[in-house]
C-alpha cells in the first residue's frame, strides 16, 4: 500500500481549563510538548472568538507559533480557522510565517463556524457563511500558491511552501463533502453529528463515501476523523473526569435544538460519540467505528469535557502507547521515510493479529 497516505494520530484542544486563563494557555502548550514527545503526528487547535467555558482560543496562529518553538516534530494545524472572519491574505501570511519558523510543519483546517455573535462582532453576514468561506478559500489558496493576490505584483511574504496537500475543510453533509473533494481539500469530520438520532459514525460514513467518490485529484485524499477519546484506568475513573462536563454540554446543545430536551448523561455520551474507559474497552469500540476504516488521520480530543491537566496528560499517554498502536498506528521514524499505509489496512492488520 505504498501509494496510500500514512495513518496519522493527532490530538485537538479547544484550550480550556478550570483556573486562570494564563495557566490554561500554558497547560495547553504543555500538551503540545507532551504529544510531541509521545510521537503524535499532528496537534490541532480550535478557534473560538466568543469565550468558551474555561477559556477558548481566538488567535490560533499566535498560539501555534509558540508551540512551534517548543516542539520538534509534531505538525501544527487548526480545526478550524473560521475563514469568513479572517482576511485571507493576512491569514496566508500568518500561516506562512509559522510554517517557516516550524521548518514546514504547518497544515490548516478551515470552515465557516456557526456563531451568530461572532459574525455580528466582525460585521459579517452569517447567512452568507458558506459563500464567504468559498470566497475566502479561493483567495487563501491563491496567496499560499505565491500567486499575485489583492493587486497586481503582490505576493505574500515569506513565500509559502507547497500547501497543495495541507489544506483541510470541515463539513456537515454529504453534499458538503462532495464540494470539498471537488475543491481538492482534505476532509475534516467533527467529533459529533448534531440533529440526528443515529450514531455519529452512521451519519458521517456516507459523507466520507461521498467525498471519496467525488475525489478526482491525482494524489490520494486524506480524511481526518475527530473523535472524543478519553482512556483511564477504568470506566468509573473516566466518568468522574468527563461525565458531568459532557452532560452539561449536551444540555446546552438541547436548548439550541441540536439534542433532545431532558437528555440523560448516558445519552449525552452517546450523542457526543464518546470513547472512554479502560484502553481495551476503547480499542474494542473503535474497531466498530464505521468511519475509521476510511480515515487517514485519527484526531483525538477531550472537548466538551475539561479534564484536569494531569488526567489529560495521562490520557494522551494511554492513547499513544495503548489505544492507537492497537489500531495499527506507530510513530513516524525520525526521517519520516517509512512506507505509507492506509487506516483501513492498518486496522485490518491489527484485527488479524488479535491486537
Amino acid at each position: 500500500m505504498t501509494d496510500q497516505p500514512r495513518f496519522r494520530l493527532g490530538f485537538l484542544t479547544h484550550v480550556q481549563g478550570r483556573g486562570d486563563l494564563a495557566t490554561t494557555y500554558r497547560n495547553a502548550q504543555e500538551l503540545f510538548v507532551v504529544a510531541d514527545e509521545l510521537g503524535f503526528d499532528v496537534g490541532w487547535v480550535a478557534q473560538h472568538h466568543a469565550p468558551l467555558g474555561g477559556g477558548g482560543l481566538s488567535s490560533p496562529w499566535t498560539f501555534l507559533a509558540h508551540a512551534a518553538a517548543r516542539t520538534k516534530r509534531i505538525r501544527l494545524s487548526t480545526a478550524i480557522t473560521v475563514l469568513p472572519l479572517e482576511n485571507p491574505i493576512r491569514l496566508a501570511e500568518d500561516v506562512s510565517v509559522v510554517d517557516t519558523l516550524s521548518g514546514g510543519r504547518v497544515e490548516i483546517g478551515v470552515g465557516s463556524g456557526a456563531s451568530e455573535a461572532e459574525y455580528a462582532a466582525f460585521g459579517r453576514d452569517v447567512a452568507r457563511k458558506r459563500e464567504l468561506t468559498s470566497e475566502g478559500l479561493e483567495v487563501l489558496r491563491t496567496a499560499l500558491a505565491n500567486q499575485d493576490v489583492g493587486t497586481a505584483g503582490f505576493t505574500i511574504q515569506p513565500p509559502a511552501a507547497d500547501f497543495t496537500e495541507r489544506i483541510w475543510q470541515a463539513v456537515f453533509s454529504a453534499a458538503g463533502a462532495g464540494y470539498v473533494a471537488q475543491a481538492g481539500s482534505n476532509l475534516l469530520l467533527n467529533r459529533a453529528a448534531y440533529g440526528y438520532d443515529q450514531t455519529t459514525d452512521e451519519v458521517q460514513r456516507p459523507w466520507a463515501d461521498a467525498y471519496l467518490n467525488a475525489w478526482a485529484q491525482p494524489r490520494i485524499p486524506r480524511i481526518g476523523l475527530s473523535r472524543f477519546v478519553f482512556p483511564a484506568q477504568d470506566t468509573r475513573t473516566a466518568l468522574d473526569q468527563i461525565g458531568a462536563d459532557v452532560h452539561a454540554a449536551a444540555q446546552r446543545f438541547a436548548l439550541r435544538g441540536a439534542f433532545p430536551p431532558g437528555i440523560s448523561q448516558d445519552e449525552a455520551l452517546r450523542r457526543f460519540h464518546c470513547f472512554y474507559g479502560h484502553p481495551d474497552e476503547i480499542i474494542a469500540a473503535l474497531r466498530q467505528e464505521k468511519v475509521l476504516p476510511v480515515a487517514t488521520d485519527l484526531i483525538t480530543q477531550f472537548n466538551p469535557a475539561v479534564p484536569g491537566h494531569d488526567a489529560a496528560i495521562r490520557a494522551l499517554e494511554l492513547i499513544a502507547t495503548e489505544v492507537a498502536p492497537a489500531l495499527g498506528w506507530k510513530p513516524a521514524p525520525a526521517d519520516s521515510a517509512e512506507p505509507a499505509e492506509s487506516a483501513a489496512a492498518l486496522t485490518g492488520a491489527a484485527e488479524l493479529a488479535g491486537a
